[in-house]
């Protein structure tokens, strides 16, 4: 009777231990799964709100574009503003349903105001104007449909949510986006975005306010297809007002899949363009791939098969213990293909991280061969010209030049930046003396400034790196001290080197320039950022971004500091030779 107690202990035992073990076996399974889903959301995260970013930056310069060109014409009219706002359409504008130009007005002067743009072909205005709180109007004279309407002005800009966003637009500047609202005669939310025209000629009229340039937009086609393809079946994506309180859905992409309850939805902060909406992301069953999702309850059934054999085995004493360990080594040859497999699962997720981080580098490199088809061609025709052409076609001819010179430097920098991280080094000991002269002496030969640049520098040390890109660190710097200096002044430039370290030397930068906000020199590095009053300079904002790559490759730190004389301070580390360790002595300022 004891002996036959102590058995059912044992196998009680076995049972229990077997149990826990699968258990936490399919926990632990679960939990990598669950991890990894989570990994993968927020991929996909980032990425819609990066393509959220890109489309309604696409918005924001096309609306800022239009209204500087109306702000170039001397006296629009209708004929004018068709011309201007022919390549807008609702394919290259997602959801965009028309184009109106706004004038102000008073209930004094809107019949002459009427009048005056009729006369300019003005046509089907709208008759019902709506007057602020101060009593002014907004009087749509201008307008072109951009989804292939009748051509009639709407009332969208009519609206209390339009009109507040028209008066956000004079005041605060640069572009505004209006509340949602539900057009008479429609079952969605539309909004308007709007930015003020200031005039630009003639020059006695030189930024002298003349109106509003407003896009009404259609919620539920905005953004168009970019959404939904890449959030697919494994999220869904929802759009949502929530200016007044409980959010209003504008626009929804649905994957038809049903939802994962067990991982929450997100809601992604929606850029400044739109500080009232909320981008929300709910995950689908098909974003956990099959082969993440079925190891854990295979666990749980093989190690219930295990646990009853090993219960069978102890409880019944009999001879088959060969047989339940060829059943056990095969469960455990099963977990380990499981485990092979969840590990090439993540190789292929890793190898698609690396293929996001090139895809900016095969674009550009894609685009050099038609860019370099463009400026052949352009100057080609500038070579051959015997005085055919006219000075018109002549300007034509030198935009079309001066566009081509442009996007080569943004490819090249694109170019730079994807590569920056993985091409391989060519450690050489780098005089870092000849390399500036020689930036120096390229960059005064091709400059054509009344007031060359005034170098002061140290002696520099001789660097441990690759000379090519430790040669494109000192011209990018350099280049924007010279850059950055504002017009009729000559750039000032102070080289400055230390060695911190036997092995470690610091090259200082200093220039004379705009200088960084305070708040923003943390931010500079950043690929694509650029600091409060760089507009008026041309860049793509990769420089930096650029240096930095470089820098950390080599094992160094870069940063900015304020210059106390004005401008900036920039500085980067290198290693250098063991036997590197010469006193430096400033030397005469050289013009």
């Amino acid at each position: 009777m004891a002996g036959r107690h102590r058995s059912a202990l044992v196998i009680g035992l076995v049972i229990l231990l077997g149990a826990l073990g699968t258990g936490l076996s399919a926990v632990a399974l679960h939990l990598s799964a669950r991890d990894w889903s989570e990994r993968a959301f927020a991929q996909k995260l980032d990425i819609l709100a990066k393509v959220v970013q890109a489309e309604l930056v696409q918005y924001a310069v096309a609306l800022t574009d239009l209204s500087a060109s109306i702000g170039a014409q001397p006296a629009l009219d209708a004929a004018g503003f068709t011309a201007i706002t022919a390549p807008m359409n609702g394919e290259r504008l997602p959801g965009a349903v028309e184009v109106t130009y706004v004038v102000p007005a008073t209930t004094a002067t809107a019949g002459d105001v009427r009048a005056t743009w009729r006369a300019r072909g003005g046509t089907d205005v709208t008759p019902d104007l709506t007057t602020d709180q101060a009593g002014a109007l907004y009087v749509p004279v201008l307008g072109r449909p951009l989804d292939g309407g009748s051509g009639t002005i709407h009332g969208g800009t009519q609206t209390t949510e339009a009109i507040t966003a028209l008066q956000r637009a004079r005041t605060d500047g640069g572009v505004t986006t209006s509340s949602t609202f539900e057009p008479a005669g429609s079952a969605g939310r539309s909004f308007v975005m709007a930015a003020a025209v200031h005039a630009t000629t003639p020059a006695a009229e030189a930024g002298r306010f003349r109106g509003w340039v407003a896009m009404t937009f259609e919620g539920r086609r905005f953004l168009g297809m970019p959404v939904g393809l890449i959030g697919g079946d494994q999220v869904d994506v929802e759009f949502a007002d929530i200016s007044a309180g409980p959010p209003v859905t504008i626009a929804t992409w649905t994957s038809g899949a049903p939802t994962d309850h067990n991982l929450p939805a997100r809601a992604v902060a929606v850029p400044a363009q739109l500080p009232h909406w909320q981008l929300t992301v709910r995950p689908t069953v098909r974003l956990l791939p099959a082969t993440q999702s079925w190891p854990a309850p295979i666990a749980l059934i093989v190690g219930g098969v295990i646990t009853v054999l090993l219960a069978t085995l102890t409880g019944t004493l009999v001879t088959s213990r060969d047989r339940a360990l060829r059943r056990v080594d095969q469960a455990t040859a099963e977990l380990r293909d499981d485990i092979q497999r969840r590990e090439t699962v993540e190789q292929q997720l890793r190898r698609r991280e690396e293929e996001l981080v090139g895809f900016a580098g095969v674009v550009a490199h894609d685009l050099r061969n038609p860019l370099a088809n463009v400026i052949g061609f352009a100057e080609l025709i500038s070579v051959i010209d015997d005085g055919d052409l006219s000075d018109k076609q002549c300007n034509y001819l030198t935009r079309v030049r001066g566009s081509a010179a442009l996007m080569q430097h943004l490819i090249d920098d694109l170019l730079a930046y994807a590569t920056a991280d993985n091409t391989a080094l060519r450690i050489n000991e780098v005089p870092l003396d000849e390399l500036v002269d020689s930036i120096l002496d390229e960059r005064t030969a091709h400059s054509s400034s009344d007031n060359p640049p005034t170098i002061n520098r140290d002696p520099l040390p001789t660097a441990l790196g690759d000379p090519t890109l430790i040669r494109q660190v000192l011209d990018n710097l350099i280049g924007n001290a010279i850059k950055y200096t504002p017009p009729g002044r000559a750039a000032e430039i102070t080289l400055h080197a230390t060695t911190p370290t036997p092995t470690t030397c610091r090259i200082e930068i200093a220039d004379r320039g705009i200088g960084i906000p305070e708040a923003q020199r943390a931010e500079v590095f950043n690929a694509f950022t650029r600091a409060d009053g760089s507009e008026r300079y041309a860049g793509t904002g990769l420089g930096l971004a650029i240096v930095q790559r470089i820098i950390e490759r080599h094992g160094g730190t870069v940063g900015v500091d304020p210059n106390p004389e004005g401008g900036s301070r920039f500085w980067f580390t290198l290693p250098t030779p063991a036997h590197t360790g010469a006193v430096l002595q400033p030397s005469n300022p050289v013009r």
